[in-house]
């Protein structure tokens, strides 16, 4: 309270001070002052500047223009300068400032909807200097209500409010003046309404061809009391010269559907604001989220060719698509693979991204342009995107660019290269990715015991489907299936031809004893002399149903399909996206000890196993365990990485 105090008693102060000595200033002069305070607020304003420059190119600059869109920025910051010295200028305004000033264009319109009788309402958008707007209609001689809310500072309101009262308007308060504002209008008087910013409250239509929020007051009352509305838009011609341009009185049409009336008739308004504003973009004030309560947001994936990684940032689209149906919102994804010209422009880009403050990130943009191959940076510049996901270190930085550009939500999966989590919204960290037992307590941090990836119900009956409809299983599936996921060498890390010999003695053995088929299936990476052993071992044995050698001949669902027709799923040790697959596919999951792996795999099969979601054994001890799963059935246990996921993509959207 005490600092809302000083800063309206400094707001008071300053506007005094201003208005003062602006009437000793030619207009020109204090004009041209303005301009020179737009540039200093364009300066220091990081935040808003980068707002607006996010706007104007999505709404207004053509094809990706980012120069144009920089510019126009630039000149948007002016005028809101030139604006608020403006403000100083309402105690010496009077008719003949007006008419020497202020041109207006289409004023017999003002005639044509006092006719009617019914009232009329000049609907205008945050743009211009709309101080002198409101002036301008209490002076053209007729009858004007201006409605106003109290604003945070009450000192300053009432200062302005008196000095819009000496000029000729009549004050209409939102908070305590809906009955006042209905009997002007019925009394064929005029009030002044804005269509934008409709915030949480308003209604969603299209604005630059992208769901926004608009204000529905004017038609409301349009459509009840049949009052007339006449679209206004101001520009500035040069210097105190101002243009106010009446569009044609528009009347609502009504078809009886109170609702798509509503929609229908402001639609049509914005339709008239939106070509005017392409006319002046420099006149809208651009610097709030324009399109925040849309119900489409568009999400992209930006993928660095590698198949864990793109599943695992499918996993988070899926789960913001399964979030955002409960509100009633529509996700639309588009996936990029990104590549860059050569390593070293990839760390150029990284160091300048670690070198920019949160929104100054303009000369990372145009770095990224020659980081990029061209295919992948048009691949990436003509989307308007709402959410950015990214996986693995490589792409953080560019994840961070085009999130800042566009004035999306970033969400990375594993720990980015060299960037503060603090730099975007989401950061979804494994925890054998964090080093030295690090708790990471950050609020826009979740650590996750797996690998994110799709697997759900729906997933494995799907991929189950498709699997048996294909020619690769070895007739129809009459017995419970054990089934076998082999994948392959990493840097210490080997799979032998031995290892294979021993592994097939034991599940072949389970499979006798038990009377169960045996699904099989490699992945691209298994090294030639084990997808030989496993064709030796299984290629003729009577109970695969399924042999799967991916560098001959593979199928898109076969891992998806064998977790969701096996009751027990054996899985090579190096592959953490494929363990947490299994797991989630809430099947029993046995992982053979070996050799050579990292530190991170070691902590994250030790962790999965204290928490008892795999078993991870030796070989020589599948035989027994597998009997013993298949005898009592034991509780089947998963990670909650999916909820504590989806409960910060609520916060976060």
């Amino acid at each position: 309270m005490k600092q809302n105090l000083i800063a309206d008693y400094l707001s008071c102060f300053l506007f005094k001070a201003s208005s003062f000595f602006s009437s000793f200033l030619p207009l020109n002069a204090s004009l041209f002052l303005g301009r020179r305070l737009g540039d200093l607020i364009y300066f220091f304003d990081a935040k808003h500047r980068a707002v607006a420059y996010a706007n104007i190119r999505k709404a207004v600059a053509k094809n990706n223009d980012f120069q144009l869109a920089s510019r126009l920025t630039r000149r948007a910051y002016q005028a809101f300068g030139q604006n608020l010295i403006e403000i100083s200028f309402i105690p010496r305004i009077n008719k003949r400032y007006l008419e020497k000033y202020i041109h207006i264009e289409n004023r017999h319109f003002i005639d044509e909807a006092f006719k009617r009788g019914k009232g009329v309402i000049f609907l205008a958008t945050h743009e211009g200097s709309w101080e002198l707007s409101n002036i301008i209609c209490a002076n053209l001689g007729f009858p004007f209500m201006l409605f106003v809310r109290q604003q945070g500072f009450p000192r300053l309101n009432a200062l302005l409010n008196s000095y819009r009262v000496k000029q000729g308007a009549k004050l209409i308060h939102k908070e305590t003046g809906m009955r006042q504002l209905i009997e002007a209008l019925k009394g064929n008087q005029s009030i002044g309404l804005t269509a934008d910013q409709g915030g949480k409250n308003g209604e969603i239509v299209k604005f630059f061809g992208k769901a926004a929020s608009m204000s529905t007051g004017a038609v409301k009352l349009a459509l009840k009391y049949d009052c007339s509305i006449i679209p206004v838009f101001y520009t500035r011609i040069k210097g105190p010269y101002t243009k106010v341009i009446l569009d044609q009185v528009y009347t609502v049409t009504k078809s009886g559907n109170t609702e798509k009336d509503l929609l229908d008739n402001l639609q049509r308004l914005v339709n008239i604001y939106e070509k005017y504003i392409r006319q002046y973009p420099y006149e809208y004030l651009w610097t709030y989220k324009i399109w925040k309560y849309g119900k489409e947001k568009e999400v992209l994936i930006i993928s660095d060719g590698k198949a864990g990684h793109l599943h695992q940032s499918e996993s988070v689209a899926k789960l913001i698509n399964r979030q955002s149906s409960v509100p009633g919102i529509k996700t639309t994804l588009s996936i990029r693979q990104v590549k860059f010209r050569s390593n070293l422009r990839r760390f150029i880009l990284n160091c300048l991204v670690n070198l920019s403050g949160k929104h100054r990130y303009h000369f990372c943009l145009r770095y990224l342009r020659h980081a990029l191959t061209g295919e992948s940076w048009q691949g990436l510049i003509g989307l308007n995107l709402d959410i950015v996901i990214s996986a693995g270190d490589k792409l953080s930085a560019v994840n961070y660019i085009l999130a800042k550009l566009n004035q999306a939500k970033s969400i990375v999966v594993m720990r980015p290269a060299n960037l503060g989590l603090k730099r975007f919204d989401l950061a979804i960290i494994p925890a054998h990715d964090i080093s030295g037992g690090r708790a990471l307590s950050s609020k826009n941090v979740v650590v996750t015991e797996g690998a994110l990836n799709l697997v759900d119900a729906d997933y494995l009956k799907e991929r189950s489907a498709r699997l048996q409809q294909s020619d690769f299983l070895k007739g129809p599936l009459l017995k419970p299936c054990i089934g076998i996921l082999i994948g392959g060498n990493s840097r210490k890390f080997s799979i032998s031809r031995q290892a294979i010999i021993e592994l097939a003695d034991q599940i072949k053995k389970s499979a006798e004893e038990l009377d169960a088929d045996i699904l099989v299936s490699t992945s691209r990476r298994t090294p030639p002399e084990a997808e030989q052993a496993i064709k030796n071992e299984f290629g003729a044995y009577e109970r695969c149903k399924l042999l799967i050698i991916a560098n001959e001949r593979n199928h898109p669902d076969a891992v998806g399909g064998i977790l969701g027709l096996s009751r027990v799923i054996i899985c090579s040790p190096e592959s953490i996206s494929m363990i947490s697959e299994a797991v989630m596919a809430g099947k029993y999951v046995l992982v053979f000890q070996a050799c050579g792996l990292s530190r991170k795999h070691q902590r994250f099969l030790e962790n999965y196993e204290s928490k008892r979601y795999i078993y991870f054994k030796e070989t020589k001890e599948f035989f027994s365990s597998i009997e013993e799963i298949w005898r009592i059935h034991p509780e089947v246990r998963l990670p909650e990485d999916n909820l504590k996921v989806s409960a910060a993509l609520d916060r976060i959207l």
